[in-house]
């Protein structure tokens, strides 16, 4: 494991391979990290076919310096763009999984001759406000006086703060076209509970390229995870790859 030390100071732990020409970049979760198995299977891809590769954990995030309640969207954003501009070299395919969806839709519009295309894995672009709709009362009282709540949910608890509401609002990618007209692979479980079934086609509408697919999965959750999962993933690097 390898630290990128940023302007603050602030460590950021990555994993990085060596190959040839195209990088490829995984961007994890909220609340997750860069060892799950996507992020995994990406990189058993990427050694396969000699490509160059970097997981990181934002921070906040596994063993990246920081609490999570420290940071927001911008931050990470930040983490995702020092990523790019000093360990990635040359051109780049993003994979984000869920929030890492909408990291990479924020750096493809801050570096978009870097950026030559992306796969979402149950992208979650602009999920600020439907968050902050599901909270209960308590916590949603608990933001607006002390700035700061604890939430959980499916079994896991971290702190959400009135920052964290207000950058996702600024950085909102969906409010109006979003120029991109390279390759975007959209990959959706139908038996996701975390992200509605309808998110993939409100990024296709806003979109601007013509070359965007959607892949609906029937048996699928959030996870993104089982076999067949991790087959479609490679599978879609390799549509992206032959055509770029």
């Amino acid at each position: 494991m390898s630290f990128y030390k940023n302007k603050q100071n602030h460590k950021i732990a990555y994993k990085s391979l060596k190959g040839r020409g195209l990088g490829i970049i995984f961007i994890h979760g909220l609340n997750s990290d860069m060892n799950g198995a996507k992020a995994i299977t990406t990189e058993k891809y990427a050694r396969k076919n000699n490509l160059n590769f970097i997981r990181f954990d934002c921070r906040g995030h596994g063993k990246s310096e920081g609490k999570f309640e420290e940071f927001t969207i911008s931050d990470w954003r930040k983490d995702l763009l020092d990523i790019i501009d000093n360990i990635a070299k040359g051109p780049q395919i993003l994979i984000g999984s869920s929030m890492g969806g909408w990291l990479m839709m924020l750096a493809a519009k801050a570096r978009p001759q870097r950026i030559k295309g992306m796969i979402g894995l149950a992208a979650a672009p602009d999920f600020g406000k439907d968050l902050y709709n599901i909270l209960n009362k308590k916590n949603k009282k608990e933001i607006n006086t002390k700035g700061i709540t604890k939430y959980t949910s499916y079994g896991f608890s971290y702190y959400l703060t009135k920052k964290f509401f207000i950058e996702a609002e600024k950085n909102r990618v969906l409010k109006k076209p979003f120029r991109f007209t390279k390759p975007l692979v959209l990959i959706h479980g139908l038996k996701d509970n975390v992200v509605k079934e309808d998110v993939p086609r409100k990024i296709l509408k806003k979109v601007t390229g013509k070359n965007v697919n959607i892949i609906y999965l029937k048996e699928s959750d959030h996870r993104l995870s089982s076999e067949t999962d991790l087959k479609i993933i490679t599978h879609s690097i390799s549509y992206i790859k032959s055509i770029i």
